[in-house]
């Protein structure tokens, strides 16, 4: 079996191998570096991501706040992000050939509108800086003999003087890297939907959104944002943001938990509530409690909140009691479903867990463990919420490790 030799291998052909790769290309010309991926097709995340248009980045150019994107990674991303974050990208990308364009809610696309053109930069540069491209090359095994780094695939060998993994969640290769000393966090899904009971009746409103505050129950789990009601259970960036920041916890209760929605958000207390429905009381005496739906909430969400409150929507203001009010406040602030399971959302397949961050060197993406042996991207115990966020974390330290090898 012929033994291929380079300077430098990426393992991994995606959005942060390609970066690393054509980075130490450009910064270091005399170096081989050679990316070595285990199937036919490569970038596979980048061509579905953003619906094939590949969100590259977000406009979050403060690296004190860019950092709050991330559950996992807030800390040690703070510095890395002084060297290199979105208004770096942007620049990276126009010095490539590629324009972005930022929208609405601060997700950044290519112009073209299609993650083709990322793809295209990507491959077009490999190959003018002679990078080598190995595809179906999965690596069975890895071992460091003397100063350098033997790579075994299912038909070839490979050597190389410095090492750089970035396979993103891939189980198998976390096993070799724990095989090499490093410790490894539990892989957990992040980014997911809720489901509830198909005998709950809120799944009816699916299609209707609302600013709230969640909390699970029992955890100190808690955010606020917008709430999507579905057709199984709970969606929108509310949700999100709590799965991403609770994977760990919600994986250990096996997706199963109560999650209770304050539909007035955390400024509004169940005290508060009972005042100012006593305030609308007051106000509309005469009037239907079922025809006029308050705290602008949508006509079906508000018969919802009656229907909760067993409250009949024909019943005056002027006739309802304490305890009707009491229950109705508890309903808009204290409002609580049963989690049964969770679901995946749209394309994203984010996952926590990962290489221990406390065994990697953050300024240059080294390993603490082994100086020749660098890491990028979601093979990290790093992972952010939707919206380019975690291409972010690979374009970051991809450019970072490059800048270091």
């Amino acid at each position: 079996m012929a033994i291929q030799n380079f300077d430098i291998i990426v393992v991994g052909g995606g959005a942060a191998g390609f970066f690393s790769a054509i980075n130490i290309a450009e910064k270091n010309p005399k170096l081989s570096v050679a990316i070595l991926e285990r199937g036919l097709e490569l970038l596979g995340k980048v061509k579905i991501s953003g619906g094939g248009r590949c969100n590259v980045t977000h406009a979050c150019f403060e690296p004190s706040e860019l950092v709050k994107f991330y559950p996992r990674g807030e800390k040690e991303l703070r510095g890395p992000f002084q060297q290199f974050n979105p208004t770096h990208t942007i620049e990276w990308f126009k010095n490539h050939g590629v324009n972005l364009k930022t929208e609405a809610d601060g997700r950044m696309f290519p112009v073209s509108n299609t993650s083709q053109t990322i793809i295209d930069c990507f491959l077009h540069y490999a190959q003018k800086l002679k990078i080598q491209i190995l595809t179906q090359q999965s690596v069975q095994n890895i071992q460091k003999i003397e100063t350098d780094w033997q790579l075994s695939t299912q038909n070839q060998q490979f050597i190389c003087k410095k090492l750089v993994i970035t396979t993103g969640s891939n189980p198998k290769m976390w096993e070799m890297i724990q095989s090499l000393g490093h410790k490894i966090v539990e892989p957990a899904p992040s980014l997911f939907t809720f489901s509830v009971e198909k005998k709950n009746s809120i799944t009816e409103l699916s299609g209707i959104s609302s600013a709230v505050s969640l909390q699970v129950t029992g955890t100190k789990l808690q955010t606020e944002g917008n709430l999507l009601i579905t057709h199984k259970g709970f969606s929108g960036p509310a949700v999100l943001k709590l799965s991403a920041w609770g994977a760990s916890i919600l994986a250990d209760k096996n997706y199963q938990f109560q999650l209770k929605i304050n539909w007035l958000t955390n400024e509004v207390s169940l005290n508060q509530a009972i005042e100012e429905i006593q305030k609308i009381k007051n106000n509309l005496l005469k009037k239907n409690i079922g025809t006029q739906p308050q705290f602008k909430f949508p006509q079906r969400l508000w018969d919802y909140f009656l229907e909760t409150a067993q409250i009949n929507p024909e019943k005056k203001w002027a006739d309802i009691s304490k305890k009707e009010t009491q229950l109705l406040a508890e309903t808009l602030t204290q409002n609580t479903h049963n989690i049964v399971s969770k679901n995946t959302f749209k394309e994203e397949f984010v996952t926590a867990g990962g290489i221990d961050l406390k065994e990697v060197n953050f300024k240059t993406m080294q390993s603490k463990i082994h100086d020749t042996l660098y890491f990028a991207g979601e093979t990290l115990n790093i992972d952010a919420v939707t919206g380019g966020f975690n291409f972010q974390n690979a374009w970051t330290t991809g450019y970072i490790l490059a800048d270091k090898i």
